[in-house]
């Protein structure tokens, strides 16, 4: 059966064979950068709220504490505690419970439609490198920590995503659990010297002119000397006004680089703002200078504020590793034999871990310095931050246009000895970001992915560009790709709109309904190509009035093994309600004699079908009907299907391929199915290079929960073996 583009009021029938399309070109565009978030804390109208962590001297979490365990002081006054919940991070409640600490709950003004339904997602990590204060050997251990943590860390249904200062990564930024990319996100990342030097001598260090900045009398003293001694008649208030120049110049360039350090670690904490729940953020870099009389430094306390209204917790990790304490020797330094530098540099490690360390604990994070174990910090990050107590209070009626941080203190009463980590403060009005003013027009994003021609309503499409997708609606989205005889790698589109959250009205006497469905195909470059976009009318059935039914469309597209990004959004033309998904898939690029073998396409036995046993996995995988939200019932069987490609034949005279099948299931990263070995069968099937396989899993018995279905096939003839994951929910 053809899988066309349209809409199915039944589930849609797995692809077989295959619809013709043209193959996009894609086109030259920069690539995706942060949205600009310019909303505030409403600390007005609703409860401010804060996450605590308590843990003993070991650094075990101390469970069973009661709100009256605990005494909240903001700004050194007394407050009472309105709100308190224990919590276990990134779990299915956390949104509704973080709502109700809120003392609002995201409530639908329209009570006939149901509110979305949180996703059960594990817990959003973020890695922000900061590669623009490291060296080779820091950027390569970063990369190695990070590497091995998504490897072996990453939990089943965790999602991460990594980025950096420099911007290098791109459009792989985002959030994820497809490892493929976040393992490509990281090999993007390549060294980029940093270095704040002049040609002028002595050599002057960015710490040595932070030094001077400061008054530092015998850094400045050496300087001048040096200066007098090779400027023979120069005057001392000459010297002392050269070298103060010089350093003040040295700190401006290094300013621009510590600029867009934080700016990078503003925007992401911005961003995460649309995300439910606490979000983890670990900060890895090679160190970097605060200077007083720049603007960097407030912008440090400003991100604290943002991420405690934002529910963002920072670990800061330093990748240079153990340390000495000593100056590099890398690096070209003035020789002094009095030795007044060389005490004066005894300080430049902790100055150069000062914003780290003010980052990670005025957020309720740690800090992760001098150590070459980089992954244990990641290791005891994610053990302390599984659960946390939410405490929650009245703010006072400060005016409304004040932007006065609030100092946050908490202690449990009559336990002294536990630690107790928590977001050091919060803005009652968060100050607008620090950005260069223009009285020009605004010129188009340079890191937003490009877009084809825009419809006339380009609302909808406007929100395929954010990086993250509106969640108002909630949209399923299936990528299937599977190889044709003719015209290679077909990648088919399934999304999946729930009728109850459109909005049914009486039009000629039937009860009608309106849906704009739009969808974008990326490369890992950001580079957009294909794409759809279509009004849909519904006429009333049972189903839909009822709001058990769903809207369900499909597209076509053939393309070029790589790295692709689809995003889709669905829009209610009445209420404006906007929802989308995003997701990842990567197309292999097969040789000859490679075993490789198509997406995992899920789904349920047809009702019309008939139960049988002797049913033949051809038969099975031409009858099956996509599940597109890969959601099944407990009772359910689940149907899958796939296509071997590139078997070897056995020699003559049998010629045919032998190959194994396996299933493994996983829930909560341990396995609680694991099928044997069962052999492939070829009779009847005439192109031996593209096998069909399709089989039936019993779902009763299992509990409810997120899973992990793993299909690996062996081919016992070339000694080679392939796989395939998908992901399911059983409700």
């Amino acid at each position: 059966m053809q899988l066309m583009p349209g809409i199915s009021r039944t589930a849609t029938t797995c692809v077989l064979l295959c619809v013709l399309v043209c193959a996009p070109v894609f086109a030259q565009t920069p690539e995706v950068g942060r949205q600009d978030q310019t909303d505030v804390l409403r600390v007005f109208t609703e409860l401010v709220q804060t996450d605590v962590m308590v843990f003993d001297k070991e650094g075990h979490f101390i469970e069973g504490l009661k709100k009256e365990d605990f005494e909240l002081r903001i700004d050194g006054q007394s407050k009472p505690i309105d709100f308190f919940e224990r919590i276990i991070a990134g779990s299915a409640n956390e949104e509704s419970q973080l709502a109700a600490a809120r003392g609002s709950s995201r409530r639908n003004n329209n009570p006939d439609t149901p509110a979305p339904v949180p996703l059960d997602r594990g817990r959003p990590i973020f890695f922000y490198i900061d590669d623009l204060h490291m060296d080779l050997a820091s950027l390569n251990a970063a990369k190695k920590t990070v590497s091995d943590f998504v490897d072996k860390q990453m939990a089943q249904n965790d999602e991460v995503a990594i980025s950096s200062s420099s911007g290098q990564i791109g459009f792989l930024q985002q959030l994820t659990d497809n490892k493929a990319v976040l393992h490509a996100a990281l090999e993007r990342l390549k060294f980029r010297p940093y270095s704040v030097r002049d040609i002028d001598r002595p050599p002057m260090t960015e710490y040595q002119a932070l030094q001077i900045e400061r008054y530092d009398h015998d850094v400045a003293e050496y300087f001048i000397e040096q200066t007098i001694a090779q400027n023979t008649g120069m005057t001392r208030e000459s010297a002392d006004a050269e070298v103060r120049g010089r350093a003040r110049t040295m700190l401006q360039q290094a300013e621009v680089v510590t600029m867009a350090t934080i700016s990078g670690l503003d925007g992401l904490i911005r961003s995460a703002n649309k995300l439910a729940g606490r979000k983890l953020v670990f900060l890895i870099s090679g160190g970097f200078f605060l200077n007083p009389q720049a603007s960097s430094m407030s912008r440090v306390q400003r991100i604290t504020s943002l991420a405690a209204r934002n529910g963002v917790v920072i670990y800061s990790i330093d990748a240079r590793g153990l340390a000495t304490g000593l100056p590099d020797a890398a690096n070209e330094r003035a020789f002094d034999i009095t030795g007044r530098l060389e005490r004066s540099a005894m300080g430049e490690m902790t100055a150069s871990q000062d914003a780290m360390n003010a980052l990670a604990r005025d957020t309720g994070g740690k800090p992760t310095f001098n150590t070459n174990a980089l992954g244990v910090g990641l290791t005891k990050a994610l053990k302390e931050t599984s659960a946390y107590y939410l405490l929650a209070w009245k703010p006072e009626g400060e005016t409304q246009h004040a932007s006065k941080f609030h100092r946050i203190e908490v202690k449990v009463i009559g336990r002294p000895q536990l630690v107790v980590q928590v977001k050091r403060g919060y803005f009652d009005v968060e100050p607008e970001p620090t950005v260069a003013k223009s009285s020009k027009p605004k010129q188009p994003d340079a890191n937003k992915p490009s877009e084809p021609n825009k419809p006339a309503d380009s609302d909808l499409r406007q929100k395929l560009g954010g990086t993250f997708p509106e969640r108002a609606i909630p949209v399923s989205l299936n990528l299937t790709y599977l190889n044709t005889s003719d015209r290679g790698w077909l990648l088919t589109t399934m999304m999946e709109v729930p009728s109850a959250f459109l909005t049914f009205e009486q039009v000629g006497g039937k009860q009608v309904a309106a849906v704009e469905v739009a969808g974008v195909f990326f490369n890992d470059r950001g580079q957009s190509g294909g794409s759809f976009t279509k009004n849909i009318m519904l006429e009333a059935q049972p189903d839909y009035v009822s709001g058990r039914g769903s809207v369900r469309y499909s597209f076509p597209l053939f393309l070029q093994p790589g790295m692709y990004q689809v995003r889709v959004a669905a829009r209610d033309p009445k209420t404006n309600r906007i929802g989308g998904a995003h997701d990842w898939i990567e197309i292999p690029n097969l040789k000859p004699t490679q075993l490789g073998i198509s997406s995992v396409m899920i789904g349920v036995r047809p009702s019309s079908a008939v139960n049988s046993s002797s049913e033949s996995s051809q038969t099975m995988a031409s009858s099956l009907e996509v599940n597109i939200g890969h959601r099944f019932q407990r009772d359910s069987n689940l149907r899958f299907a796939i296509f071997v490609y590139n078997a070897a034949a056995a020699p003559a005279p049998d010629s045919k391929p032998d190959l194994a099948l396996q299933l493994l299931m996983v829930r909560d990263d341990q396995p609680v199915v694991t099928t044997p070995l069962k052999k492939i069968s070829t009779d009847g099937i005439a192109d031996l290079s593209r096998i069909p396989y399709a089989g039936e899993v019993p779902l009763a018995g299992l509990p409810a929960g997120r899973y992990l279905l793993k299909v690996s096939v062996i081919d016992r003839i070339s000694k080679q073996s392939a796989s395939q994951e998908t992901r399911f929910e059983i409700e």
